[in-house]
């Protein structure tokens, strides 16, 4: 297999294989920090992290935004006569971007790779036609699907959800779309399938039965699961939570919102989390607290790689840039023992004036050293040993003695408080929890000392 793939027409042609060159480089079109082949603990830095493409940033995403039209001019896209044309040509154009950079995975929806047609089987025929070329260029490149998706959300039949559609046909048309594009990715072979339930919530409650809504979703999900594993399909289901935008308020809000709802379903055994950092800020939250709430429920699956804008209230989709963010992020990660059939997923795009080819490069490239950074903290903060003890010290009491008994469930209210009682109030609960000690200690690991 050559160094990277090339298709008919070489459309970035001023850009060769990105390479690591080390912190001191100052090449912007080399990774810096990201060392592939670099061990980490006892696997490759790449097995670690799993790097993926979002093929609908990257490839499809052209800059517009509510108050203005395109900036990006893909060279893809000007020169196809057909809307089939155009995505074959945006195919090649994704693998050799792919293949260049040196990831081994991508993401995708099904109306990224094909356009939608006049009807249903029109539509599944264009994907299927691009599904056997992505497979061949798939090997071509040395490339792998991590997930595939649906797109459910962007079509005006879905301005009402999806699953959730108060019309039953709306929900039918979801079902061909969601069982083509789940063929399509065992097709591919996928190693994992994602439902971003985009409209799925509700913008008023006045006109909303929100009981029937959320029964349609949760059934929905199950014939998804049932389908897919009747045609063989052996990889992980994902959830992505996401507070709102474009609903007022969406059904899977936050981490735990879908942790209630997959056990409620008793979908559980089957479906996973996708995280994604930028929807974990909407949602009030530290993108490190959505991973240790979906690992301590034992629903971690995957990440989608990316950052908000703190400033501004909707999805900016920026890729990341902070070693510390990343850092806790990949500590706990690591402390959910790590990616199986998930991945870093970069859902994120360049910003509307970035309009230089390179940029595309040059973005991923930072997230990707930004990432390899944050796991070799996170390996420190492992290998040092003192904040996992520090924590592990705090929590002794527990491991022994009556403490252990409340732990394994063998003690009643009035026992526990007995115990109480005869122990009277002495200085219980003025223990130090060091917080600022264990801060500097992480900046220690940060800077590397």
């Amino acid at each position: 297999m050559a160094d990277y793939y090339v298709g008919k027409k070489e459309y970035f042609s001023k850009i060769t294989k990105i390479k690591y060159e080390g912190p001191k480089s100052d090449n912007p079109l080399a990774f810096k920090y990201y060392d592939p082949e670099k061990k980490i603990g006892k696997k490759k830095m790449k097995d670690h992290l799993r790097f993926a493409i979002a093929y609908w940033h990257s490839f499809c995403a052209d800059g517009a935004d509510p108050f203005g039209s395109a900036t990006h001019a893909h060279p893809w896209i000007i020169d196809a006569k057909t809307p089939m044309e155009a995505a074959e040509h945006k195919m090649d154009a994704a693998f050799e971007f792919i293949s260049k950079l040196g990831a081994e995975f991508y993401c995708f929806h099904d109306r990224d790779m094909a356009p939608e047609g006049a009807s249903p089987a029109e539509s599944e025929k264009n994907l299927f036609t691009l599904v056997a070329r992505a497979k061949k260029l798939q090997k071509a490149a040395g490339v792998k699907l991590l997930w595939g998706t649906a797109n459910l959300f962007s079509h005006p039949r879905f301005m009402n959800g999806a699953a959730t559609n108060p019309e039953f046909g709306v929900v039918a048309l979801a079902a061909a779309q969601v069982k083509a594009a789940i063929d399509a990715t065992i097709e591919l072979g996928g190693q994992g399938y994602t439902f971003w339930g985009g409209r799925e919530g509700y913008m008023s409650l006045i006109n909303t039965d929100l009981k029937k809504e959320k029964d349609h979703l949760a059934r929905f999900l199950g014939m998804a699961r049932d389908y897919a594993r009747k045609q063989g399909f052996k990889g992980a289901f994902y959830i992505e939570p996401k507070p709102m935008e474009p609903s007022k308020h969406q059904y899977d809000y936050d981490t735990e919102t879908v942790i209630g709802f997959l056990r409620h379903y008793g979908l559980d055994k089957d479906f996973r989390l996708n995280i994604e950092a930028n929807h974990a800020e909407l949602a009030g939250h530290d993108f490190a607290h959505e991973l240790e709430t979906a690992a301590a429920a034992g629903l971690f699956g995957s990440v989608d790689a990316n950052r908000g804008e703190p400033r501004n209230g909707w999805d900016t989709d920026q890729f990341p840039t902070s070693y510390y963010e990343t850092a806790l992020a990949m500590y706990a990660i690591l402390k959910a023992g790590g990616f199986t059939t998930g991945g870093l997923n970069f859902d994120a795009k360049i910003r509307r004036n970035s309009v230089d080819p390179t940029d595309l490069f040059i973005a991923h490239i930072g997230g990707m050293d930004t990432f390899a950074v944050g796991l070799e903290i996170a390996q420190r903060i492992i290998s040092g040993g003192v904040i996992p003890g520090f924590v592990k010290k705090r929590y002794s009491s527990f491991n022994s003695g009556d403490g252990a008994k409340f732990d394994k469930g063998e003690l009643t209210l009035d026992q526990l408080a007995r115990i109480g009682t005869a122990a009277g109030y002495g200085k219980a609960g003025l223990t130090s929890g060091k917080q600022e000690y264990l801060e500097n200690i992480l900046n220690q690991y940060l800077l590397g000392l």
